[in-house]
């Protein structure tokens, strides 16, 4: 047991200390619980180890959900402090998120690995061309819809996010875009959502993957106690450095950021899934 968590901890520490590291600061920055850039490193790192290719990208997502915990919790605080968050928007949203979440995250613990890879590069390509090609995000005039309305959105963002292993800012930063709210205020909002996904949508994987063969050391379900340990401190950090950022540079360059790291990401993601096929 000592010398297999040697081997994967000397396996995924690059890896997560990169990520970690570029992860923080993209959740601050983007708003996106640094998911969209942790579950490919994972992904990466925990191919190498030998597990099962079938439970690599449950334990990818359900690590990140983990660290999004507390990397949602330094970056919303710090557009708190910038007064970028919508708390009206995250009372009317967050009930119908964590059902969102609760059902994303068993889908996310039951369907294949190659389905998770699949949703997470169509998404992530959708939105990239979202945010490239679309102009907007200058003028804050968020528009109205019943809130049942509101809340079917927030069910879908929730689901995806807690699919994909993401902290919501990839589904709800250009959907609050899109629905009229300014770019900054969009981003400081979703940091704060982060938090109402990355704890249930934690919880979930951890209980859908317990008693499972063949996980890695030090995992608590579909969750990696080692990876968390690795890159949860990191994410803290730097994720104040990306809030800075943020709030410093236009928002059409924002945009632009967001709609590019989503567009690289997406098409390494068809890749690895091409090669899978």
């Amino acid at each position: 047991m000592e010398d297999q968590l040697e081997a994967l901890v000397a396996t995924i520490a690059l890896p997560a200390i990169v990520s970690g590291i570029f992860g923080g600061i993209l959740a601050g920055l983007l708003g996106v619980g640094g998911g969209i850039v942790i579950v490919p490193a994972l992904y990466f790192a925990l191919s190498l180890t030998g597990m099962d290719p079938g439970q690599v990208m449950q334990v990818s997502v359900g690590t990140s959900l983990a660290t999004i915990i507390f990397t949602s919790l330094s970056s919303s605080l710090g557009h708190y402090r910038r007064g970028a968050i919508d708390f009206d928007l995250l009372k009317l949203w967050g009930p119908s998120i964590l059902v969102g979440v609760v059902i994303g995250g068993i889908l996310g613990g039951i369907v294949s690995g190659l389905t998770l890879i699949a949703v997470f590069a169509s998404v992530a390509l959708l939105v990239a061309l979202d945010m490239i090609l679309r102009g907007g995000g200058e003028i804050d005039s968020p528009r109205s819809f019943s809130k049942p309305v509101w809340a079917f959105f927030g069910i879908i963002a929730g689901a995806i996010s807690a699919m994909m292993g993401i902290g919501g800012g990839t589904v709800c930063v250009p959907l609050l875009n899109f629905l009229g709210y300014e770019i900054r205020r969009a981003v400081g909002t979703s940091a704060a959502i982060g938090f109402i996904i990355g704890l249930p949508g934690a919880i979930t994987y951890v209980l859908t993957g317990l008693g499972q063969d063949g996980l890695p050391p030090l995992s608590l379900g579909y969750v990696n106690l080692a990876a968390a340990a690795i890159i949860i401190p990191l994410t803290v950090l730097f994720a104040r450095v990306g809030v800075a950022i943020a709030h410093r540079i236009p928002r059409r360059a924002l945009r632009l950021t967001f709609g590019l790291f989503l567009l690289i990401t997406s098409m390494r993601m068809f890749f690895d899934l091409y090669n899978a096929i």
